[in-house]
């Protein structure tokens, strides 16, 4: 089914709102020249309710809405320990490391590496980074974007990706990370309600059901396995949602990895125009975490009567699961369509905007700097408006043949993002927490992750990734600590002298983190 007048109106009307909201952010007063700090982290201005709709909106992207419905289709919604798990990591981010992080007014998390533990660390994992977010994040929104238009437009996936770069591009190199975080409020709200709208029709549209809330009470009745967020070894899916490894296991460190030391999600709060904004931020996030896997997972495990039903192409959908929110949009009444078009639309280009703007900071202010000292502002910011360009080009070069053969697109960046993911939280963890790690320790943990991790996924490839993650951890934390032990100590004044940073919390963040935790023990209980 394609898109009709109505939903290409709601869609242009979504894209021209869009673009005039992040010029007008983006101008600077008369005579003012935007500089890196304007450019790169708005000024350290954002209020909280900016700061946590741009990491939802950040967040939340193809790789989410794609992948996570192909995943509830497949799986069911045990798949949403994803997101219910990264809400309570947020809580824990907020009230022990943003303290730390602000405490040095940093830039990039390479930046905070560079005063712990030297250059050279910093440079490493800038690197890292940079081929991270390009080669595995980039590419992942593209070719799942891409695959939803296709779904819609019929257009090509290469058109497809190269039309929804170039509208990332359009407002975020202007207009960097201000211009990208006050979007991103437009951004929420349209992926909010589109979402919503794609799970009312999917649970109303199932036979026998009077209206959506009867339609999941059926959903639950007839598919119980899929209500399940603790799976069996005998479940097909358990290599991926390994049981209740899932809840003790490798998932924490990667949560950890992305929520605490990702430059492009760190960096709304490392823009914040205050500590408790920047945590009243973060707990907002945490709330519409929660919200995420009703209007993503829900719609995919729908998706499966449906198909049944003959509703939907249900061979298609066997086929590759990634194709199921597609097929949703398509079945979506004319007008409803559109807007929920532009809420994938909303979802892709944001994570788009944001991995552009941070791999342009870390590469600018972490890499290019260090060999370019002395120059003018202007300078670094027309340096990172290319280096953004050109890390989106790349992706578009390496989208089909580096992710298109995966079965799960979702799937498939975890695994990646889990070779560095132990070494990155041990090198933080023992910065923050450890006054004897030194250099050695860190390359020890960076380099001994990516090692062990290749190593095992090899040699036992039977091992779920999440026990293997956990597993590299451990090994990677212990021998970390043995390596500064033998190595001479650090510098006093590369350490982290806790006893100079305020760890209270404001009533209004207690009484969010109380209620997030809330939330979270009683939808376990549930559906445990």
């Amino acid at each position: 089914m394609a898109l009709e007048t109505i939903d290409i109106v709601i869609i242009v009307g979504y894209a021209l709102a869009l673009l005039a909201i992040a010029l007008i952010v983006s101008r600077e007063p008369r005579g003012h020249e935007k500089n890196t700090e304007d450019y790169f982290l708005a000024g350290r201005a954002l209020p909280w309710w900016a700061i946590g709709a741009s990491l939802i909106a950040s967040n939340i992207s193809a790789e989410q809405i794609i992948g996570q419905s192909g995943q509830g289709f497949a799986v069911g919604i045990a798949i949403a320990a994803y997101e219910w798990q990264a809400a309570l990591v947020l809580i824990v981010v907020a009230k022990y490391f943003l303290p730390i992080f602000l405490k040095r007014r940093i830039y990039t998390m390479p930046q905070f590496l560079e005063q712990r533990y030297g250059p050279g660390v910093k440079t490493l994992m800038s690197l890292f980074w940079v081929a991270l977010y390009t080669a595995v994040n980039l590419t992942t929104v593209l070719w799942l974007g891409g695959l939803a238009v296709v779904s819609l437009t019929g257009w090509s996936v290469l058109w497809a990706m190269a039309a929804l770069a170039g509208f990332a591009a359009l407002y975020s190199l202007y207009g960097g990370l201000k211009a990208v975080a006050l979007t991103d409020i437009v951004q929420v709200v349209i992926l909010v309600v589109g979402g919503c709208a794609i799970t009312w029709i999917a649970l109303d549209r199932l036979a026998g059901a009077e209206g959506a809330l009867a339609g999941l009470g059926l959903l639950m009745e007839r598919l119980p396995g899929h209500f399940e967020m603790i799976l069996d070894d005998a479940h097909p899916a358990y290599g991926n949602l390994p049981g209740i490894w899932t809840l003790l296991g490798g998932l924490w460190v990667l949560h950890f990895s992305y929520w605490g030391f990702n430059q492009y999600i760190i960096q709304r709060a490392l823009g914040a125009e205050s500590l408790a904004e920047a945590q009243k931020g973060l707990a907002f996030a945490a709330l519409l975490k929660i919200l995420i896997p009703f209007i993503v997972v829900v719609p995919g495990i729908a998706a499966v009567m449906l198909a049944q039903q003959g509703a939907l192409d249900g061979a298609a959908l066997a086929q590759s699961s990634d194709r199921t929110y597609g097929e949703l949009m398509a079945s979506a009444p004319a007008g409803l369509r559109g807007l929920v078009f532009a809420a994938l639309i909303a979802a892709v280009v944001s994570s788009l905007a944001s991995m552009m703007n941070s791999i342009s900071t870390i590469f600018t202010m972490d890499l290019y700097r260090s060999w370019r000292p002395a120059r003018s502002e202007h300078h670094y910011v027309t340096v990172g408006r290319v280096a953004a360009f050109a890390a989106m080009g790349i992706a578009l070069l390496l989208a089909r043949p580096f992710i298109g053969g995966f079965e799960s697109g979702f799937q498939a960046v975890q695994e990646y993002t889990g070779f560095i993911a132990p070494g990155v939280v041990v090198v933080f963890l023992l910065g923050f927490f450890d006054r004897r790690a030194n250099t050695a320790s860190a390359f020890a943990a960076l380099l001994g992750s990516v090692l062990v991790n290749v190593l095992l996924k090899f040699a036992l490839p039977e091992v779920p990734f999440i026990i293997r993650i956990w597993i590299v951890f451990a090994g990677t934390l212990v021998g970390a600590m043995i390596v500064a032990r033998l190595a001479a100590p650090p510098a006093q004044e590369r350490t982290v002298r806790l006893g100079d940073i305020a760890f209270a919390t404001t009533a209004l963040f207690n009484t969010l983190a109380i209620l997030v935790i809330a939330i979270l023990v009683a939808l376990y209980v549930w559906l445990w």
